[in-house]
Formats: structure tokens, sequence, C-alpha cells
């Protein structure tokens, strides 16, 4: 092989590693259920990137009740992303206390 071979071909898997990198979609895996219905597990980068650390508290409870509730968490995407395991005892809405022990344990 000549040596501008080699190079030209490098630099083809490069470029095509770098493009994969950049734009892979994330993958499904579907269980079926007993109910019929299926379980769909989607997995790998999303392509979000956090920017800069999380809003107080009370900027999310936009309604003022001293809770987040789920529509409310979609003003923060990763908090709307983690929702279930922030609502620490699954009542449907993450409190203050719930709030600063997730922000503080990502």
């Amino acid at each position: 092989m000549k040596p501008t071979h080699g190079i030209l071909a490098a630099a083809l898997a490069l470029a095509c590693t770098a493009t994969y990198a950049q734009s892979s979609p994330p993958r499904e895996a579907r269980y079926p259920q007993q109910n019929g219905a299926d379980l769909i597990v989607r997995y790998g980068d999303t392509g979000y990137k956090p920017s800069g650390p999380a809003p107080a508290f009370e900027q999310l409870d936009t309604d003022g009740n001293g809770s987040i509730s789920e529509s409310e968490a979609a003003g923060y995407a990763l908090l709307a992303n983690d929702f279930i395991k922030a609502d620490a005892n699954r009542d449907g809405r993450v409190s203050k206390r719930e709030y600063e022990r997730w922000t503080a344990n990502p």
C-alpha cells in the first residue's frame, strides 16, 4: 500500500468515528409485558449538556405551593429526566427537602 493510501484510510476512519460519536441516536430495547404493552428502555447519548448549576427551588415551584410537580420540573431538563429519583416518597411532587437532597447527590 502506498503511504498516501494509508494516510487517506486513517483520515477517513477518524472522520467516521468522530461523526458517529457526535450523532449516535439513542437506541431502544422492547420487553413484552403480561398486560400486552411493551416496556421500552431507551439508552445512549442524548446529546444534552448541563448548563450551569441547578436553579433555585423557588424558581421551579411556579405556583408557590411548596413543591415541584412533574409539569413544573419540565423547567429544568435534568430534574424532569430524574423526577422519579428526586421524588423519594413517590407522592408525585418534589418537596424542597427532596430537591435539596437530589441536587446534593446527582
